[in-house]
């Protein structure tokens, strides 16, 4: 039979919780609560919130929301079942949750007998009456429940009539969404497809005694979803799988983010479920900002983007290879499986070594400005390139370096002083940390015919470099006040040379809402260093006077 999409799909989002378990990641209260409205904006149905009670942190992030809610989604609150031997009306660990004010709870229990034998120490029927007793308490607080059936798969792998009791518990006491959890992320692709058709063919067949909610329409049996995690690389493809066997609510995170090896990717799930199988998910003005959203929850959690993920990462629709530029050129399907703009990508044309002259003519397009193709300026910048790389520059992820190259070329470029004279002095004294010592740097610049002397402090060589030459420039050049580096990486590129190697400095720079990368090369760490300094300080005030040209254009119209 061929597949059909279901009607909707309900996107849960876990990365305030289950994404925060990453080792490395913390996330503040004030954190939380910009990427929940990020989400919010993105038109995520489902925000898991964290687990009210656990920390304070998460308890004062509901108490926020109560005061300013999200406009669009639901706020879920989460929780494990009952303790063993006792009622779900005294277990302190349920009033937290009451008290986040949430009207949807997610709660979760114990699917493999061997976690309720060995990891509650209690008996497989306690555990069955913990489940039942969890979601009834809840319900009756009119909380709506969704059921996280941890270590599912596993659970019913071993024995598969005990998973099932576990579901059959969770149904009878009321809830809504059943929710299959890959906890060990050690489950394939065949194996979820294989055992969620079976398990939804067996709750579909079956009458329950509580009524179920509008989101179901009257359903007779609860909605299933999917939680997977990336121990075997395969979480995105067990969600895709599981939902193609009736999974209705996806959960994941933003970036993959998650314990151990992370979670099902929802910058992946997303537009694979929306654009190719044709699920709706979200709006598609929203989806349009998934780009954005990834990237925003990155600089939040103060992790680098990946630049190769799927989809979002900068590389995701960058073309290197001649013969792949030319053809894209001429039609983007060619080497391109979506439009880059449907998720907030953009196309790159990316410039190295292996560059012809279609990657030439396409980057100079990318920057404005139009070459012709029998221009021999084109030649000469891809020779040029292609000698700069030889002596070990790199300007795939330098693309302010290469415009600055290109332009110079072309006749447009314009420095932004001449230097006369550069000192930087560092003092070590014996038994003095390295990190307590502060490093003077001395430069002598001639801006505009004038002779600018200034020196600055610095943490380092570099950072006292940077201040003296931001100090010389500002008053010429005011909008250097609000450049900042964000990045600086160095790499050795002879390691068997020794302290004589030549050494590659990329330094990231940003003016608040752009960034861009620079790069610098010599055999001297302090040379290379201040060549992409400078350049990153140029192609600031380049975007500057550019945005200004733009805005009196645009005013002059």
């Amino acid at each position: 039979m061929p597949f059909q999409p279901s009607p909707q799909l309900w996107i849960y989002d876990t990365t305030l919780r289950d994404g925060a378990q990453r080792e490395g990641l913390s996330l503040s209260i004030e954190d939380k609560l910009r990427i929940a409205r990020r989400l919010d904006q993105l038109g995520v149905p489902f925000i898991e919130g964290g687990w009210p009670g656990a920390n304070p942190k998460d308890v004062q992030f509901f108490w926020q929301l109560q005061e300013e809610p999200l406009t669009q989604a639901e706020v879920v609150a989460f929780c494990s079942t009952r303790r063993p031997r006792r009622s779900a009306a005294e277990d302190p660990l349920l009033q937290p949750i009451l008290a986040a004010g949430t009207r949807w709870v997610t709660i979760f229990g114990k699917s493999w007998d061997l976690h309720v034998t060995e990891g509650l120490k209690t008996t497989l029927e306690e555990n069955l009456e913990m489940i039942r007793d969890t979601i009834v308490y809840l319900r009756s607080q009119n909380r709506r429940v969704i059921y996280d059936a941890e270590h599912w798969f596993d659970g019913y792998k071993q024995n598969p009539a005990y998973a099932l009791e576990t579901l059959g518990a969770a149904i009878e006491a009321g809830a809504e969404w059943l929710v299959f959890c890959d906890t060990n992320g050690g489950t394939l692709p065949h194996e979820v497809a294989r055992m969620v058709g079976e398990v939804a063919s067996i709750v579909q067949s079956r009458r329950f005694k509580t009524p179920l909610p509008d989101l179901q329409q009257q359903s007779s049996f609860p909605l299933l979803g999917i939680h997977t995690h990336n121990d075997s690389e395969t979480a995105v493809a067990n969600a895709l799988a599981a939902v193609m066997e009736g999974a209705q609510m996806i959960q994941g995170t933003i970036n993959g983010y998650g314990e151990r090896c992370g979670n099902a990717n929802l910058c992946s799930l997303i537009p694979n479920l929306q654009i190719k199988m044709g699920y709706p998910c979200i709006r598609e003005d929203q989806l349009a900002k998934l780009t954005e959203t990834s990237r925003f929850v990155s600089e939040v959690v103060n992790l680098a983007p990946n630049d190769h993920a799927a989809f979002v990462g900068l590389s995701a629709f960058a073309h290197k290879g001649g013969i792949h530029v030319s053809a894209v050129e001429r039609n983007p399907l060619t080497y391109e499986h979506l439009r880059p703009e449907q998720v907030g990508n953009r196309r790159r044309i990316v410039v190295s070594e292996q560059s012809g002259v279609s990657n030439i003519l396409a980057k100079a397009r990318s920057f404005g400005i139009e070459l012709d193709k029998e221009d021999t300026t084109c030649r000469q910048i891809l020779q040029h390139l292609k000698q700069l790389e030889s002596e070990g520059y790199q300007f795939e992820g330098a693309e302010a370096s290469f415009e600055l190259l290109m332009r110079e070329a072309l006749g447009q470029r314009h420095s932004l002083f001449d230097l006369k004279g550069l000192h930087v002095h560092y003092d070590l004294e014996s038994g003095t940390a390295l990190l307590e010592q502060n490093s003077l740097a001395t430069v002598k610049l001639a801006v505009d015919g004038r002779m600018i002397l200034e020196a600055a402090e610095g943490n380092g060589p570099v950072s006292a470099m940077d201040a003296a030459l931001r100090k010389a420039l500002v008053n010429f050049y005011p909008e250097i006040d609000t450049f900042h580096l964000t990045d600086y990486k160095v790499r050795i590129l002879d390691g068997t040379a020794g302290t004589s190697a030549k050494t590659r400095v990329l330094i990231e720079s940003s003016n608040g809402y752009q960034r861009w990368t620079t790069v610098g090369v010599s055999a001297n760490i302090l040379g290379a260093s201040y060549q992409a300094v400078v350049e990153g300080l140029e192609y600031g005030v380049l975007l500057h006077q550019q945005a200004k040209a733009a805005l009196a254009a645009s005013s002059n119209g």
